[in-house]
């Protein structure tokens, strides 16, 4: 399974930002894509998921002001952030779980927000 991200750069504080993860090459269904943020020097967190059923979940430090959404015919998973702040700067990836047993991990985006 491949996965792809885009839609990194620089914002400016207070801004927005889309990104977008393609997942190809699956055998099975993809049952899960999330999103993750890894911060110089820190470990990787998560940001965002979704599930099949659609359930979501999103990290405290987003909540409120960023939307994952998924399209299940082109596996593609969208994270949308608003009110972009510094702290929301690092290296984001994404995760997907084919069959619910293989992860797979993109090389990731930069996102760096900054005046």
């Amino acid at each position: 399974v491949q996965v792809m991200e885009s839609g990194g750069g620089l914002v400016q504080p207070g801004g927005s930002l889309r990104l977008s993860c393609v997942a190809s090459g699956n055998d099975y269904m993809i049952n899960y894509m999330g999103w993750f943020r890894q911060a110089p020097g820190a470990e990787r967190e998560l940001v965002a998921e979704i599930m099949y059923a659609g359930v979501k979940k999103y990290a405290d430090s987003v909540k409120g002001r960023s939307t994952i959404s998924r399209d299940m015919i082109s596996n593609t998973a969208v994270l949308e952030i608003k009110d972009l702040k510094p702290e929301d700067t690092g290296v984001y990836f994404c995760k997907v779980i084919e069959n619910g047993l293989s992860n797979y991990w993109g090389q990731g985006t930069q996102v760096t927000v900054s005046s």
